[in-house]
C-alpha cells in the first residue's frame, strides 16, 4: 500500500471530546532545490462522533505527523451537526463542490454503506450506516469530501421543514 493510502482509520482523538478521526489521504509534494529535493506533506482528515457531528480539515507541514495533527485540529474546529433519520439520512440530496457532485440516497436498514473510500470515511464518522452514494465529475478526495459535507449540511428533518414552511407534511 502506498503512503498516500495509509492512515489511522478510526483512531480516537486525544482531546477527550469523544471524536474519532480518519486520515482520508496524505499527499506528498516535492520542490527541487540546489541541494536536491525538499519534500512537504499535506493531510486530509475527517473527524466525527458517529452521532451526527462531522468536520474535515486539510493542512500542510514538512513531515506527516504534524500535517495530520494540524488537519485534525482544523477538522475539530469545523465540526457541524448533521440531520440523521435512524441509521440513514432523511431524504435524497446532491452535494456540490468544485467539479465534484455526490448523490446521497437513503437506504433501508441493513443495506450498509455503498460508497467510495473518501465518501465512506466521512459518512461513517457522521453516523450514517445505511446509504447509497454516487460520485460524479471530479473524484479528487478533497473535492469529494467537501461535496459530501455540503450535501450533509443541507439535510433537513420533516419537523424542521414543517416549522419552516408553517404546514404539515404527509408522511
Amino acid at each position: 500500500m502506498t503512503q498516500a493510502g495509509m492512515g489511522r482509520s478510526g483512531a480516537r482523538d486525544d482531546d477527550g471530546g469523544g471524536l474519532d478521526e480518519n486520515v482520508i489521504r496524505v499527499y506528498r509534494c516535492s520542490a527541487v532545490v540546489k541541494g536536491g529535493r525538499r519534500f512537504s506533506f499535506a493531510a486530509l482528515v475527517a473527524v466525527g462522533d458517529r452521532r451526527g457531528r462531522i468536520g474535515i480539515g486539510y493542512a500542510k507541514a514538512r513531515e506527516v505527523p504534524p500535517a495530520v495533527d494540524k488537519a485534525r485540529k482544523h477538522a475539530s474546529a469545523s465540526l457541524r451537526r448533521v440531520t440523521l433519520l435512524g441509521s440513514t439520512i432523511p431524504h435524497e440530496i446532491t452535494g456540490h463542490f468544485g467539479a465534484s457532485k455526490v448523490r446521497l440516497i437513503p437506504a433501508s436498514e441493513g443495506t450498509g454503506l455503498i460508497a467510495g473510500e473518501s465518501v465512506r470515511a466521512i459518512l461513517e464518522l457522521a453516523g450514517v450506516k445505511d446509504c447509497l452514494t454516487k460520485l460524479y465529475g471530479s473524484t479528487s478526495p478533497k473535492n469529494a469530501a467537501k461535496a459530501v459535507i455540503d450535501g450533509l449540511s443541507r439535510l433537513r428533518s420533516v419537523e424542521s421543514v414543517e416549522a419552516l414552511r408553517g404546514v404539515t407534511l404527509a408522511g
